[in-house]
């Protein structure tokens, strides 16, 4: 299926790996120019000689979101090399495990703000490019915003805004034609997820009990998943889709997890 990407430009932070990095191949795959922003030089130029290795047009962009200027400074390159923006997928963010009873006021003030304000930035610096396309913006949230976690307030409040972000664009950029929906993953091997789990005393049965709870095939849901339904998400097959969340996740949120 042709999803009619060819040459047109879409930014994805937090793309060099994990969710994003993921996201990056598949819009690659299709013929897509993928703009990825992520921290790490090295691990950012990596992915970006192995998309030119494949003959894909690419740019790897270095920024750390949350510093003030980033976001404006990621829209503003990709217009002066591409002349156009014609996605948007916001990504970045991490859980980074502030709660109510191991943090503090600041703590969550400081997670909310690296998990949730350069959604709103990077849309907002986008905006002008994304109604000369008629483009889309894609937000990456998270089951924690519906099912709670425990000891992750910060993230889990941060990941809900960006769902109500969703409905709220969908439906202010109606009249634009910029249609915006997010994709809310639940158990995904990423990097940072490998992290969160080296933090248990048996990693292997702490993954055991997670995906014995997952409904569908027992297992947990994949990069390539998530970037697939990103890059539909993205196109002119769900040209008559806005305002929605999509729940990537064998089932984990909405299915009984006593029947698997």
């Amino acid at each position: 299926m042709d999803l009619n990407l060819k040459n047109k430009v879409f930014i994805i932070t937090g793309g060099t790996k994990g969710i994003g990095g993921a996201i990056t191949r598949a819009i690659a795959v299709e013929g897509g120019i993928p703009v990825f922003v992520g921290r790490n030089k090295e691990t950012g130029e990596a992915l970006l000689k192995e998309l030119d290795s494949q003959g894909n047009e690419a740019l790897y962009l270095q920024g750390d979101l949350n510093i003030k200027g980033t976001s404006e400074k990621i829209a503003r390159l990709t217009l002066e090399k591409f002349n156009r923006i014609d996605g948007l997928i916001n990504n970045a963010g991490r859980n980074d495990g502030v709660g109510l009873e191991n943090g503090n006021t600041d703590d969550f003030a400081k997670s909310v703000f690296n998990n949730l304000n350069h959604y709103y930035e990077m849309a907002h610096y986008c905006l002008d490019a994304l109604k000369k396309t008629k483009g889309s913006i894609v937000n990456i949230s998270s089951k924690t915003a519906l099912t709670g976690q425990g000891g992750t307030s910060g993230y889990a409040a941060a990941k809900g805004a960006q769902l109500a972000l969703t409905r709220e664009w969908a439906v202010e950029l109606l009249k634009y034609h910029i249609r915006v929906n997010a994709i809310v993953p639940s158990e995904v091997m990423t990097p940072l997820y490998e992290s969160w789990l080296s933090t248990f005393e048996n990693p292997e049965e702490k993954i055991k009990s997670i995906v014995e709870k997952i409904p569908f095939e027992n297992r947990m849901t994949s990069k390539e998943e998530i970037a697939n339904t990103a890059v539909f998400l993205l196109s002119d097959k769900s040209s008559h889709t806005t305002g929605q969340q999509l729940f990537i996740d064998g089932g984990y949120v909405h299915l009984d997890r006593a029947i698997s």
